[in-house]
């Protein structure tokens, strides 16, 4: 049963919200890594690049918040076209259901991301867990979605690596 019906709104989260200090961040891993386990340059679970999951544990706060303001930002902007959270509360429930570790301090769309990455085999009703695909995604089956927000997402991280890590590398060595 849904417990609201109030749309969720985009990435425009309360400021008062955003200016709370982060809690301490021990990691944002899904338990997906391929940066470790298959040498790629960016995570298929987290999004972070390999050399992020390498040193996380040496980042100081401000540093893991960059990180993960960047990938909220990349997964809002391609999950805000595909699927709408109406109820909060309900989708709370799924990561709490399937012990889904989420930030409180991001937005839900990363949240419903996570529980996606993790368990959209185990989802029949989105509705049931506060979310709903848009009208142009409705043919896909939720597996067809996933596939298809993690190849976009991949493609957004990859582009912003080339452009602000890897183009800084060769400016310096050139």
């Amino acid at each position: 049963m849904l417990k609201s019906l109030a749309v969720f709104p985009t990435t425009d989260v309360d400021p008062v919200i955003r200016q709370r200090p982060m809690p301490t961040i021990k990691t944002p891993c899904i338990g997906i890594c391929s940066t470790t386990s298959l040498g790629d340059p960016v995570c298929r679970g987290c999004k972070r690049y390999a050399f992020e999951v390498i040193g996380w544990n040496g980042y100081d706060a401000a540093a893991k918040q960059a990180v993960l303001r960047r990938i909220e930002k990349l997964i809002c902007q391609i999950l805000e076209h595909k699927v709408r959270i109406f109820s909060v509360p309900n989708l709370r429930s799924g990561l709490e259901q399937f012990a889904v570790q989420y930030d409180p301090e991001l937005s839900p769309y990363c949240w419903l991301h996570n529980l996606l990455k993790k368990h959209h085999r185990d989802i029949t009703q989105l509705g049931e867990y506060g979310a709903y695909v848009l009208p142009a995604f409705e043919g896909l089956s939720l597996a067809e979605l996933c596939e298809s927000i993690d190849r976009e997402l991949l493609v957004l991280c990859q582009a912003h690596f080339e452009r602000y890590f890897a183009a800084g590398a060769v400016r310096e060595t050139g």
